[in-house]
């Protein structure tokens, strides 16, 4: 197979940006994330989930847009191997989408358990007053699911990069950004 991927063999721009926006906005809340308890309590704090918070809200309308685009208007490509390495590259794409939505829908269980403040603009009220162990339980799922999802997502460019450097197939150059300049 060829090093570098035929135009056809490319995903569409759209369907690209998608992927490395969510990329880059799952790297920045999975840091943020570590580091919340670090702040000082107050309005540093607030601040620091409130930010944390949005840019999950942007990850969320992302992850809708992103499956409804991949279902109705992306760029299908055909596998680079249809075998069994193949069948795990699908797998570990359907493991990914489920992973964001369950981290997703944990963070905003996070939000109604713990009630938070949104940029000092909007309240959620908590869902279960008093009940700290609930939100403590949340925080603690929605950190587990984050540091899968890390786990995942790390395997994932790993390989795009073993594709690259050893296997030099042009699997990663499907999905790199700047590779084709039209609008889609």
């Amino acid at each position: 197979m060829s090093a570098t991927p035929t135009r056809a063999a490319i995903y569409d721009a759209r369907t690209i940006a998608l992927h490395w926006v969510m990329f880059a906005l799952v790297l920045a809340l999975w840091i943020l994330g570590q580091f919340l308890d670090n702040f000082a309590k107050g309005a540093p704090r607030t601040n620091a989930r409130s930010v944390h918070i949005s840019m999950g809200l942007i990850l969320a309308c992302l992850l809708v847009l992103r499956i409804a685009w991949r279902l109705t208007g992306g760029i299908r490509l055909p596998q680079s191997d249809p075998g069994v390495s193949g069948k795990m590259a699908i797998g570990a794409h359907l493991l990914l989408y489920a992973l964001l939505l369950v981290v997703v829908l944990l963070g905003l269980a996070c939000v109604w358990t713990r009630g938070d403040t949104l940029l000092h603009q909007f309240a959620v009220p908590v869902f279960d007053p008093g009940n700290r162990r609930l939100a403590e339980s949340t925080v603690g799922l929605h950190g587990l699911a984050a540091n899968l999802l890390g786990i995942v997502a790390a395997s994932h460019a790993s390989t795009a990069v073993l594709h690259h450097w050893l296997l030099k197939d042009g699997v990663l150059r499907r999905m790199w950004p700047g590779r084709r300049r039209d609008r889609s």
